[in-house]
């Protein structure tokens, strides 16, 4: 299971680039800039999230059901959160309308902060002499 998370985390963490990149260099010219900003939020979202599944794979006293559970929101809340804005973004430049997509973005968000929640609240039932 931590192989997939660092390699999940790594190809999050590529693609933040590669968007980040986009949206700094390439977005500006083509979209408003409350677009370009939101686009920027998913991005930092995304990379935020990179960092949580490195330490998830790092704590090598979670238990891999939690580490599992943590894992599947994670990777659901980038996609639903993060992604939903990219597209959200750039709703100006297909002609698809992404704006009915937009009930999923928070969505996405809860499961971020549901991510957060139970590692925290595993880390908090465990010893302190069990964390690392």
């Amino acid at each position: 299971m931590n192989k997939t998370i660092f390699i999940s985390a790594c190809i999050l963490g590529l693609l933040a680039v590669v968007f980040g990149a986009f949206g700094a260099h390439g977005l500006k010219e083509l979209v408003a800039a409350k677009s370009v900003s939101s686009f920027e939020t998913g991005v930092r979202y995304q990379m935020y999230h990179v960092f949580l599944l490195f330490v998830l794979g790092l704590l090598p006293n979670i238990a891999m059901r939690i580490k599992r559970i943590v894992y599947y929101l994670v990777i659901s809340g980038v996609v639903l959160f993060s992604f939903s804005i990219y597209l959200l973004a750039i709703n100006s430049l297909l002609d698809f309308n992404f704006k009915i997509i937009a009930f999923i973005t928070p969505i996405g968000g809860a499961l971020l902060i549901g991510a957060w929640g139970v590692l925290g609240y595993h880390i908090y039932k465990k010893k302190d002499s069990d964390i690392v």
